[in-house]
């Protein structure tokens, strides 16, 4: 039996989110996380956790509106480095509580998605470009992975990384 684009798709989807094989996944990554953890800044300066974790929740949401053929929703982002944010309030627990349960349902409904997907829609055009959506899609997987291991860099720097897998 021949492995589809669309499994393939699926499998880097979950490596990504919550199976632990090659990589970290984000949510194993975020597992665990107090706010003062999320929006702690090395010294020497970059992204908190939580600015991360923003900024996927960001591409995220609006890539999954394109994947149902809508509109993304709010004001598109003045740049990229706009969709970072601040890095977040250390005493706001509820904040970082409603961001971590937001970023779990969007990682269930983009799979989802994904999973409605036929290898005719993988083969269309990504927003009226030149690039197909199943090249789109591995590139934002990729870059889900990207941002979970600088999440556990950034833990590993302030102390808070005893995840063993």
């Amino acid at each position: 039996m021949t492995t589809t684009a669309t499994e393939l798709l699926l499998i880097q989807k979950d490596d990504t989110w919550d199976q632990c094989n090659w990589i970290v996944p984000l949510s194993k990554a975020i597992e665990g996380l107090t706010a003062e953890q999320a929006a702690w800044v090395p010294s020497s300066g970059g992204l908190s956790i939580w600015q991360l974790v923003n900024h996927m929740y960001y591409y995220n949401h609006r890539l999954l509106s394109r994947i149902q053929g809508k509109t993304p929703s709010g004001t598109p982002a003045e740049n990229n480095e706009s969709t970072f944010g601040d890095p977040g309030d250390p005493s706001d627990t509820t904040g970082w509580s409603t961001l971590m349960q937001n970023t779990t349902l969007l990682a269930g409904q983009l799979r989802d998605q994904l999973a409605s997907l036929e290898e005719s829609d993988l083969e269309a055009s990504y927003m009226n470009t030149d690039e197909k959506w199943a090249h789109a899609l591995a590139r934002w997987l990729l870059h889900d992975a990207y941002h979970a291991g600088q999440i556990v860099l950034l833990r590993r720097q302030q102390g808070s990384w005893n995840i063993i897998f």
